[in-house]
């Protein structure tokens, strides 16, 4: 069973009170409602890791939920944060070139199908927000080198990353 709204805000208000039990329980409810976030999003041998990755961020963070604030929202959060980190490094090894003795046979493959659909979603984003996001989320250049390369402010470049970013995020929750 995954939890509904009301048990997590409970389980998270008990938690933050010091409720180990509840805790415990928090996470293995968060743990189930994450794999079925992830399993659309990545293929099946990624998940794990990617849960595990937001159950820590989620322990890490747990001070800064609000129990006035909703709990799955904050969850989502997280996981897309932790959802689009994994699609850059995705891409960065892809652009790595290995050896065929050290390169794992599905990972080409892996990084295609997650870029084919990055690519769907970008197709909804304006062009600048898309090659904002492109440019410092994904290449790894600074906003410096972004706005430079582009001929727009750093202030305009860190706009368009944070409303394609929201957007992306919204496109996402809505295929859920």
């Amino acid at each position: 069973m995954i939890a509904d709204e009301a048990t997590f805000v409970r389980l998270m208000i008990a938690a933050q009170g010091g409720d180990r039990r509840a805790y415990t329980v928090l996470l293995t409810e968060a743990q189930l409602w994450l794999e079925r976030y992830f399993r659309r999003r990545v293929p099946p041998a990624q998940i794990d890791d990617l849960v595990q990755d937001v159950l820590l961020a989620i322990h890490a963070k747990r001070a800064t939920w609000d129990k006035t604030r909703a709990f799955l929202p904050w969850l989502a959060a997280i996981a897309r944060y932790r959802w689009v980190d994994h699609l850059r490094r995705v891409y960065r090894a892809s652009e790595t070139e290995l050896g065929d003795h050290d390169a794992p046979e599905d990972n080409e493959e892996e990084a295609v199908l997650a870029r084919m659909s990055l690519e769907r979603l970008f197709v909804q984003l304006p062009p600048g927000q898309c090659s904002a996001i492109e440019m410092v989320k994904i290449e790894g250049l600074s906003v410096t080198e972004a706005a430079k390369r582009t001929g727009q402010s750093e202030s305009l470049i860190k706009v368009n990353i944070h409303r394609g970013l929201r957007k992306l995020a919204a496109l996402v929750e809505e295929a859920d």
